[in-house]
């Protein structure tokens, strides 16, 4: 039997509405971080950085393609990588369905990563996906929005103890662990206006939890996320699992 407490209905009922009133206040709370995070002074992109795209080669400014706002998520998936993050994958696995809400909204959607342009597009057609896709092989774009560093900068770890999630991140990727953890995951936000590109906002880390769409739904079941303890990484590729 289940050492979970249990109650009646109406137990239930009035634990439940306790539970409502925190979730309110954090609604209410994320409302005031949005209009922060909208609020946020702009940084005008100076450099004439340059993509290539399915469409050949674009400008930032060209990637808006014809709607004012820009969102880009930098998918980890290095010069060096033989297929792309897994994890990055399961973000963009939700990502990809969104993208004709965002276009409804004047909001154009991509991926970037550093990877040459050939393998990104063979690995979107395996995933199944339909955004755009651009490298910036070449380039320093994913380096100045921080969302790569060199190798050698690269997190070192004492000969044998690099974490075994690292380790087989790194293996499903095809490169080393320091090789892995020179890309990292971000999204970015632009906005072009009088015909000048400007950076409006950026997450990293934790903050792109909010992309990860099956965390929210994990963190509503009685077992949550359940990874307390594991030394191997549960994501998969979705034609992985």
């Amino acid at each position: 039997m289940t050492d979970h407490p249990t109650v009646t209905r109406e137990e239930w009922n009035a634990a439940r509405e306790k539970l409502v009133e925190r979730e309110k206040e954090l609604t209410h709370m994320n409302d005031a971080l949005t209009k922060a995070r909208q609020e946020l002074p702009w940084v005008r992109i100076e450099k004439d950085y340059r993509f290539e795209t399915d469409d050949g080669s674009k400008t930032l400014a060209e990637l808006f393609d014809g709607r004012s706002q820009l969102l880009i998520y930098h998918h980890m998936f290095g010069p060096d990588y033989t297929a792309g993050c897994p994890v990055c994958a399961s973000v963009t696995d939700s990502l990809n369905a969104a993208v004709p809400h965002l276009n409804a909204r004047d909001v154009t959607f991509l991926c970037v990563s550093r990877a040459p342009l050939e393998r990104l597009q063979a690995y979107k057609r395996r995933m199944g996906w339909q955004f755009p896709w651009v490298s910036s092989f070449g380039t320093e774009f994913n380096f100045d929005f921080g969302a790569s560093r060199r190798k050698e900068e690269a997190p070192l770890f004492p000969e044998g103890e690099t974490p075994p999630i690292i380790n087989q991140l790194a293996e499903a990727t095809g490169t080393d662990a320091a090789g892995y953890l020179s890309e990292g995951p971000a999204l970015t936000a632009f906005t072009l206006a009088d015909g000048d590109v400007f950076q409006t906002y950026s997450a990293y880390a934790r903050g792109l939890e909010v992309l990860m769409g099956y965390y929210a739904l994990l963190d509503r079941v009685p077992k949550g996320r359940d990874e307390e303890g594991q030394t191997e990484f549960w994501i998969r590729r979705h034609d992985e699992y």
